[in-house]
């Protein structure tokens, strides 16, 4: 029975709900059932043997309390030491035996949860990894990451507490019940009523509870933000240089009483309610007796001390399990909204897949074509409007224009990271949408202003581009990226560890590692989006020097604010809202008087000085 100090999250805040959790409850569908049961049909057979252990336990839990009666009337009563003794080592062995067989449930029940989970996690990892850009750009990360672990996580909790709260709290109901009945159905009534009474002070004091802890959740929020915005450098700094210490400490002192407050009411909300709670379950018992005596002493009923003692156990444990069950609805609302959310994800369409009967290649020579290409994120706004160019094999084009362009955009298309809205583009006289998309990403190398490492070594970072890829092989793509002089140097040589993203390196160095790994992939395109723009003159210069070989051997396209990195290139073409609205090569339209004589006389002709 109820006894120890309950929090927060214990019965008082079960039983309720947030208004976030009101707002959004799920509609409880059959479909919606059969989906969340469709994930433990597998494990059919553990499941009946979880139901097994559940239905014996229930059983074994209660006997101690029937044999209080032999210990009662026959040990006791009956003055017989033997009976005494034989029935309370029966109890302690039956009670040992239910412990054990609560183990072997909780064991298969946490199995169960487990592969359940592992199966979830499997299924969603698979299906985002499928999922366009366009789901990554749109989503929150934090969001998605929840999905992927809280969520999930959320599932097993499901499984091993409310599922099997609900098979435990109705098996011992129901045992507790026919056994009390097979007693006396007189008081077995008596106990059904009173049952239900004790749960009104429990509602009450769980619904006063938990808007206090609402309150206290809400001054602790404050506190946290005061914390936040003085403890920190830049806010210690300003409360100095502003004269606010005393300021500070009096909001700090005002939201520090108010959580006191708080507190001290929150915790005598608690008593009180153990108050009228161990009163109101006091009842229970002492009815059983008083009715009990009146049927042994005025009606000589069939009754014994024994009877009465069972009795009176079998109604505290049916406590518990009652409470439960009328708290159930909030914890198997908040399950089906747990698996609604997880759903909600699985049923996201893949944007970007391969169509029937993908077209895979012998070989790729990197020849691409877009041929009146527009493209839009959202129906609203265009992003590139009837955009027609061709790059030949071994050619180089570099398209500049200014930022917001759409230059990046045209990148995206290519390796069918989005799909185009209308046109095509076609890589080696084959539409992108018919191209087997694994095939299609292996002949396309992308070196991007935003390098990103794994957090590993030079090496792993390497071998992601090529598994397979020898000592020689890695040492010679460090060369023409023009990082091996940096590697040699290191004392761990190329299992130098990068850090988080790359941060033990400099920004020139994690992009010329990113050069080199994009060589080991030896792609039939290499493209070049912004890799130098973020850089100082010297890093620059290294990754020209890394970039120029590849540029005049391997087919390429550059996008670049600086006019170094555009100068070799076949054609420049020059992007503005969305529209290629020049094109040629520098001579042709440094002079032309357009966009591109705009953005030398504004940008690389600084970049140049």
């Amino acid at each position: 029975m109820p006894g120890g100090r309950m929090g927060p999250g214990g019965p008082y805040a079960r039983g309720y709900m947030t208004e976030e959790e009101k707002a959004n409850r799920p509609k409880v569908t059959l479909a919606l059932l059969k989906r969340v049961f469709s994930y433990l049909l597998p494990y059919w057979k553990q499941l009946i043997l979880v139901l097994i252990c559940i239905l014996v336990s229930s059983v074994l839990r209660l006997l101690p309390q029937i044999l209080t009666g032999k210990i009662v009337d026959d040990g006791l009563i009956g003055q017989d030491l033997h009976a005494l003794v034989y029935y309370i080592v029966l109890s302690l062995v039956v009670r040992l035996g239910a412990e054990l067989i609560g183990v072997a449930e909780h064991y298969c029940n946490t199995w169960i949860a487990q592969h359940i989970t592992f199966d979830m996690r499997n299924q969603m990892f698979r299906h985002l990894q499928r999922m366009s850009q366009r789901f990554f750009t749109t989503n929150n990360q934090g969001d998605i990451i929840t999905r992927m672990t809280s969520d999930i996580d959320g599932v097993e909790r499901v499984i091993t507490n409310t599922f099997t709260s609900i098979l435990s709290n109705v098996m011992t109901l129901v045992v507790a019940l026919v056994a009390m009945y097979q007693r006396n159905w007189i008081l077995a009534t008596i106990g059904i009523v009173i049952v239900p009474l004790f749960t009104i002070p429990t509602r009450r004091a769980g619904k006063t509870r938990w808007s206090l802890t609402r309150e206290s959740q809400t001054c602790n929020d404050e506190i946290n933000g005061i914390l936040n915005e003085t403890m920190s450098v830049s806010g210690q700094l300003l409360v100095k240089l502003f004269g606010k210490e005393h300021y500070e400490y009096e909001r700090y002192e005002a939201a520090n009483r108010k959580m006191v407050a708080l507190n001290i009411k929150e915790n005598m909300a608690g008593r009180w309610f153990l108050v009228v709670l161990t009163t109101i379950t006091s009842v229970g018992p002492m009815l059983i007796y008083l009715v009990g005596g009146l049927l042994m002493i005025r009606y000589n009923a069939a009754l014994t001390v024994g009877d009465v003692t069972v009795m009176v156990a079998l109604l505290g444990s049916m406590y518990l399990p009652v409470n439960s069950l009328l708290n159930i609805q909030v914890d198997w609302i908040r399950s089906m909204a747990l698996f609604t959310r997880i759903f909600e994800y699985f049923d996201m369409p893949v944007e970007i897949q391969n169509r029937e009967h993908a077209i895979v290649p012998d070989s790729a020579e990197g020849n691409l074509v877009f041929d009146h290409v527009s493209f839009s994120y959202e129906e609203s706004k265009q992003i590139l409007r009837d955009v027609s160019f061709t790059l030949k094999s071994g050619d180089c084009i570099a398209i500049v224009g200014p930022s917001g362009s759409g230059k990046s955009t045209i990148i995206n298309l290519i390796p069918r990271l989005y799909d185009v809205s209308e046109g095509s583009v076609t890589f080696d006289g084959v539409d992108v949408r018919e191209l087997d998309l694994d095939f299609l990403r292996k002949q396309i190398g992308v070196v991007s202003q935003e390098t990103y490492l794994f957090n590993g070594s030079i090496r792993e970072n390497l071998l992601y581009a090529k598994p397979d890829a020898t000592e020689e092989e890695m040492i010679e793509a460090c060369k023409w990226a023009n990082i091996y002089d940096f590697i040699e140097k290191q004392e761990m040589g190329l299992d130098t560890m990068v850090g988080n993203r790359g941060l033990k390196l400099s920004g020139g160095e994690k992009q010329r590692i990113s050069i080199a790994r994009i060589l080991l992939k030896d792609p039939a395109l290499f493209i070049f989006d912004e890799a130098t723009s973020a850089l100082d003159s010297i890093s620059e210069s290294k990754i020209q020097e890394a970039i120029d070989p590849i540029i005049q051997s391997r087919t390429s396209i550059l996008i670049a604010h600086r006019l170094s990195t555009i100068l070799a290139a076949d054609e420049i073409l020059v992007v503005k809202d969305g529209v290629i609205v020049e094109r040629g090569q520098h001579c042709d339209l440094v002079h032309a008087g357009g966009v591109y004589q705009e953005l030398y006389e504004t940008q690389f002709s600084k970049a140049m000085g």
